[in-house]
């Protein structure tokens, strides 16, 4: 492992040491898929659900050693060859530790698309790419599902912002249904027991259609599991612990004001953590704090102007009133639209749909508030 310069990781997995708290959530993530049971994991963005994923996985692997564990984000995918493609990437030849066995166990399963291999340097292991027509998308991944099936290797998969699938425009004799494709998921999963799934997701109420109507086929086939902002007091105690080995002095009250900042939201909380042992003070000040979280939002300022550019002029008073007001359950109270001078009901929600779906903002239990808290902040300093 490379040396680690800065303990408070922004992005990735490194190992446990760098991995705050979440014992419980381990825990019982890795209970659930040992027992057989599937996970649907959610949480807004950034909570944190990616390194809790990499956690588990690291313990499993260090129990289990004949256990193989994969993970696949399939946000950029728009389709079910696209799906297919990337599944097979993530997990073809990967459950034989002899490269030849593996790519001889592929090429017995896979007829339908044309499989090549490159070997990685660093691992020695084959790395396939897929080569098939979208009509032979649903025949390849079946073919897929039975080389997992057949391996006779618990395998655990991760199937990271799985809401994505509905958004797939996938046509079954001449009509396009997302459920068709929830089904043909739903009916391999269901028959592989070796198999076990991660469903995560940030978009809450697409998962829960997934997973909580009825008439869609995953409909309560999962262990529900929300992931929340790690306990203060936990938080405090890692920070500081890896504070003091720099011979930084950071006081509970100082990391207080930074948590309660961002309400514990755990990638924000890290980033100005990061932020500020990069400076390496030898005592953490309020006004540190603050120039570390205005050096990051400036350092966004360009981002944030695009994306502010992109919307609608009252998209973006709807936005900035949310901004200001830092959390909304009234949306449509005359409190709101008459301070903001928005306009009528009707056009405030059509914009909070599209702001919703393009993720500016996001609704929690009746709440709205902006996704990004550094853009938040940086909103909050716009002109009226």
């Amino acid at each position: 492992m490379n040396r680690i310069v800065n303990p408070f990781i922004v992005y990735g997995y490194v190992s446990p040491e760098y991995f705050c708290d979440r014992k419980e959530e381990t825990s019982n993530l890795i209970s659930a898929l040992r027992n057989g049971r599937n996970v649907t994991l959610m949480s807004p963005r950034r909570m944190g659900k990616t390194g809790l994923i990499h956690n588990a996985f690291h313990h499993i692997e260090e129990e289990y050693p004949d256990a193989a564990c994969f993970y696949m984000d399939i946000f950029s995918t728009n389709s079910l060859k696209d799906f297919v493609m990337l599944f097979g990437k993530t997990v073809l030849g990967k459950v034989d530790t002899i490269p030849q066995k593996a790519m001889s166990a592929v090429n017995t399963f896979l007829k339908s698309c044309r499989v090549m291999f490159s070997v990685d340097e660093l691992s020695g292991m084959p790395t396939a790419s897929l080569d098939f027509q979208p009509h032979e998308a649903e025949a390849t991944l079946n073919e897929i599902f039975n080389y997992l099936k057949h391996s006779e290797r618990e395998c655990f998969i991760a199937i990271d912002e799985f809401q994505q699938i509905a958004e797939y425009e996938e046509e079954f004799e001449g009509k396009s249904e997302h459920s068709k494709i929830e089904a043909l998921l739903r009916s391999y999963i269901q028959f592989c027991p070796n198999l076990h799934f991660i469903f995560s997701g940030s978009k809450s109420h697409m998962m829960s259609d997934i997973f909580d109507k009825p008439n869609r086929p995953f409909y309560r086939s999962t262990e529900k599991m929300h992931l929340y902002t790690i306990p203060e007091e936990s938080y405090y105690t890692f920070a500081s612990e890896w504070m003091n080995k720099a011979d930084v002095a950071m006081s509970e009250e100082i990391f207080h004001q930074i948590y309660e900042r961002f309400e514990g939201h755990t990638w924000y909380v890290q980033y100005v953590l990061n932020k500020i042992y990069e400076q390496q003070p030898e005592q953490v000040e309020a006004s540190l704090v603050t120039n570390c979280i205005g050096n990051i939002v400036k350092s966004n300022t360009e981002d944030y102007q695009r994306l502010c550019h992109q919307l609608t002029k009252n998209q973006y008073a709807v936005l900035k009133a949310i901004a200001k007001e830092h959390r909304v359950t009234s949306i449509n109270g005359s409190a709101f639209l008459t301070k903001y001078q928005l306009k009528g009901s009707s056009s405030v929600n059509k914009a909070v749909k599209s702001l919703i779906d393009n993720e500016y903002i996001f609704n929690h239990n009746g709440t709205y508030q902006v996704y990004d808290r550094f853009m938040e902040l940086w909103l909050r300093q716009q002109a009226s």
